[in-house]
C-alpha cells in the first residue's frame, strides 16, 4: 500500500492542542503551527480500523493486558531494534512524561540531583523541579553542527552524588541518535557511581537512513539492571491523544517498586483504546512507518535546501532522528521575545522557541517536519520573508 502523506486534513475544530489554540497561544488565528511534536498524518489504516472496531463494541469497561498485547511489544522491539525482552519486564504508564515523573518519585528523594543534558525536551525540567528535586545540567557540546556529550563533566556529576540520569535517546531537540560507543560510556559512568538511567526512547522508531537506534538497556546485562526504558507508539504513529506508554524494567526490584507506585495512584489499569492502539500499530505498522520515514527525510532535505538558499545566516543542526529540526537563529536575534514577535506577529508561523529547552536554546528554534510538504514550505516562505526583513532592519 502507498500512503499519501500529502493529503490535506483539516484538524481545526477537533479540540486539537496543535491547531485549535493559535489565537490563545500566539495572538492570531491564522498561525501555521509547526511547534508541538504532533504529526498531521493519519495513523495506519489497520490502527484506525482496530480502534473503530473497539469503539463499536459500545461498552468501554476496565481493560487488562492480553497475550497478543505483550507479543506485539516484544515482537516490535525484536524486529525493529534487535532487542529481545521478556514479557514480564513490561509495565505501563499514561505516557512517557508521566513515567519519568513516577520514576523520579519512586527512586529519588526531595533535593536529590538528577542529571539532564541540555538543551533538552522541556518537561524534563518540570518532572525534576516540580517534584522538589535538583536539576544537574550536563550541557551537550555543539561542534561543527553536531552535539556530543561532556563525559568528563558527567563523571564529576555522578561522583558528586547525582541519583538519576534522564537520558533523551534519540535526543530532542538536538536530533542526535546516540551511538553504541557513546551509550556504553554513559553506562560505564552511571554503573560505577550507582546512577539510575531512565531512558526516554519515545523517538526510537524515527531514525533516518544511515543511523541506527540502540536501546540503552540492550547493550549489556549490567546496563539493563540499572535502567528503565520508556517507549510509546504516540510519536511513531501519531497516537499521543490515546495516553498510553510502555515502561520496560528488567530489574525485578525496580519493577516491583514502580508497579507498587502505579497501584498506589490507581493508574495501573490499561487504557481501553490505548491497548488496542499499541497492539495494532506494533503488529501492522511496519510498512506505514517505512514510508513515513522516507517522506520526513524528504521534508528534511527540502527544509535544509530552502534555508541554505533563502536564509544562509541560519544554521541548521541536521537531525539523525526524530521529526524535529533544531536551527540556530542567533544571526537574526538571540532574544527569545524578539524571535517570538518575528514568528507570531510578522511571519504568522509557530515554531518552538528555543529557550524553553534550556539556556543553551536561546536564539534557537525547533521546527516540526511531520506535516505535508506544501505546508512546510509555506511556513518557511513566511518565516524567511519576515526574518530577512528583520536582518536588513538590524543592519
Amino acid at each position: 500500500m502507498k500512503y499519501d502523506f500529502d493529503k490535506i486534513i483539516d484538524r481545526t475544530g477537533t479540540a486539537s492542542y496543535k491547531w485549535d489554540q493559535s489565537e490563545k497561544l500566539f495572538g492570531r488565528p491564522d498561525i501555521l503551527p509547526l511547534w508541538v511534536a504532533d504529526m498531521d498524518f493519519e495513523a495506519p489504516k489497520e490502527v484506525v480500523e482496530a480502534i473503530t472496531r473497539r469503539a463499536e463494541q459500545g461498552i468501554y469497561g476496565y481493560t487488562v493486558r492480553t497475550q497478543s498485547f505483550y507479543d506485539s511489544i516484544v515482537g516490535w522491539l525484536s524486529r525493529r531494534h534487535g532487542w529481545n525482552i521478556e514479557q514480564d519486564w513490561i509495565s505501563s504508564s499514561p505516557g512517557v512524561v508521566p513515567a519519568l515523573s513516577l520514576m523520579v518519585l519512586a527512586f529519588t528523594e526531595p533535593g536529590d540531583g538528577i542529571i539532564l543534558q541540555s538543551p533538552v525536551y522541556y518537561p524534563f525540567y518540570d518532572v525534576i523541579k516540580m517534584n522538589g528535586r535538583t536539576v544537574v545540567d550536563n550541557p551537550l557540546i555543539l561542534e561543527d553542527g553536531r552535539y556530543s556529550i561532556d563525559f568528563g563533566l558527567l563523571e564529576q556529576q555522578a561522583k558528586a552524588g547525582a541519583k538519576m540520569l534522564l537520558l533523551c535517546s534519540p535526543h530532542n531537540p538536538g536530533g542526535r541518535v546516540w551511538t553504541r560507543e557513546e551509550l556504553t560510556r554513559i553506562g560505564g559512568i552511571c554503573s560505577k557511581y550507582g546512577v539510575l538511567v531512565v531512558a526516554d526512547e519515545i523517538h526510537h522508531d524515527l531514525v533516518f537512513s544511515g543511523r541506527k537506534h540502540v536501546p540503552y538497556a540492550s547493550i549489556s546485562e549490567e546496563f539493563s539492571q540499572h535502567s528503565v526504558t520508556c517507549i510509546a507508539p504516540s510519536k511513531t504513529f501519531n497516537l499521543a491523544g490515546l495516553q498510553t506508554a510502555s515502561v520496560i524494567i528488567p530489574n525485578e526490584e525496580i519493577r516491583r517498586k514502580y508497579n507498587a507506585l502505579l497501584k498506589t495512584l490507581s493508574i495501573h489499569m490499561e487504557s481501553y483504546f490505548g491497548l488496542t492502539a499499541i497492539e495494532s500499530s506494533y503488529t501492522h505498522g511496519d510498512e506505514w512507518l517505512d514510508q513515513l520515514l522516507e517522506y520526513i527525510e524528504g521534508n528534511l532535505n527540502a527544509f535544509s535546501e530552502f534555508i541554505k538558499e533563502r536564509l544562509p545566516q541560519v544554521k541548521v543542526i541536521i537531525p539523525e532522528g526524530t521529526y524535529l529540526v533544531w536551527m540556530d537563529c542567533t544571526a537574526i536575534s538571540d532574544k527569545p521575545q524578539e524571535l517570538k514577535r518575528l514568528m507570531f506577529n510578522e511571519a504568522g508561523v509557530a515554531f518552538s522557541e528555543g529557550s524553553v529547552f534550556g539556556k543553551q536554546g536561546e536564539g534557537y528554534l525547533r521546527v516540526n517536519l511531520a506535516c505535508r510538504r506544501s505546508l512546510l514550505m509555506d511556513a518557511l516562505e513566511r518565516f524567511s520573508l519576515a526574518a530577512n526583513s528583520a536582518i536588513i532592519t538590524n543592519n
